[in-house]
């Protein structure tokens, strides 16, 4: 099942928030290569590469939907392209990501891999959910495990490689990182009711369990997800505080 650029970017001043704390993390100097892992439709690498002077800037991403969308984000010192980020080739003095790395296994070895991927004086630059713990996760995990879904899904559910803020320092300091910023903060999104944050789910956490699904259970598992957030959320509006992880190193 094909990511939804306009399914995600429904929320986008609330997915977009992060990025202002993101970015002034960045040691901005002239001629950096960068590479933003996860560019989605581009606007932030867009951005990311404004901020750069002299900067060359590759924003990569699985999605071609996505991707499609970003080229218009295009111009000189900026390309996009189709790529896996656990595929990381070459050497680049910035490497940036804003809202990806949590759809991939093992962060114990992915940031190493990351870091290794580093020049002399480069720096990594990550954000990532986690909100994994929020009740409209629990829900979701939840539904899944009710039937029918369950056994469509094969008892299938995603195994969140999310780790804390003081594993994160700790591994990227014993992997070479210097100059380490690690915290987590909650952004406050005021949703107008519950189904909105169904919606905000639709556009991100659920796709693994709606593209395992055949087609006529999708709705049905949306539909059940809404009955329960309601119940939970019956106030309008609804406040979603949304946990997030950001993080800077880099390698001497």
């Amino acid at each position: 099942m094909p990511w939804s650029p306009d399914q995600y970017l429904r929320f986008q001043e609330q997915r977009f928030a992060p990025f202002a704390d993101l970015l002034p993390l960045v040691k901005v100097r002239p001629g950096l290569r960068a590479i933003d892992l996860g560019c989605g439709t581009g606007e932030l690498t867009r951005q990311l590469a404004d901020a750069l002077p002299e900067g060359d800037v590759l924003g990569i991403d699985s999605s071609a939907e996505m991707l499609e969308r970003a080229q218009a984000q295009a111009r000189p010192g900026l390309q996009f392209a189709r790529g896996d980020l656990r595929e990381l080739t070459g050497t680049w003095d910035l490497i940036f990501s804003h809202a990806v790395i949590q759809w991939v296994p093992d962060h114990e070895t992915l940031i190493p891999d990351l870091l290794d991927c580093l020049n002399p004086g480069g720096q990594l630059v990550i954000q990532l959910p986690s909100n994994h713990t929020h009740l409209n996760h629990l829900i979701m995990l939840a539904t899944a495990q009710e039937e029918p879904f369950r056994s469509a899904l094969g008892g299938w559910t995603r195994q969140i490689p999310v780790l804390t803020i003081d594993h994160y320092a700790e591994l990227l300091y014993a992997n070479g990182g210097r100059d380490l910023t690690v915290f987590e903060k909650a952004y406050p999104h005021v949703m107008p009711d519950s189904d909105a944050i169904a919606e905000w789910s639709r556009g991100t956490a659920l796709i693994p369990y709606l593209e395992r699904l055949p087609e006529e259970l999708r709705e049905p598992m949306m539909q059940r997800y809404r009955e329960q957030l309601r119940a939970r959320y019956p106030q309008t509006p609804v406040f979603y505080g949304f946990r997030r992880i950001l993080f800077a190193a880099t390698r001497p």
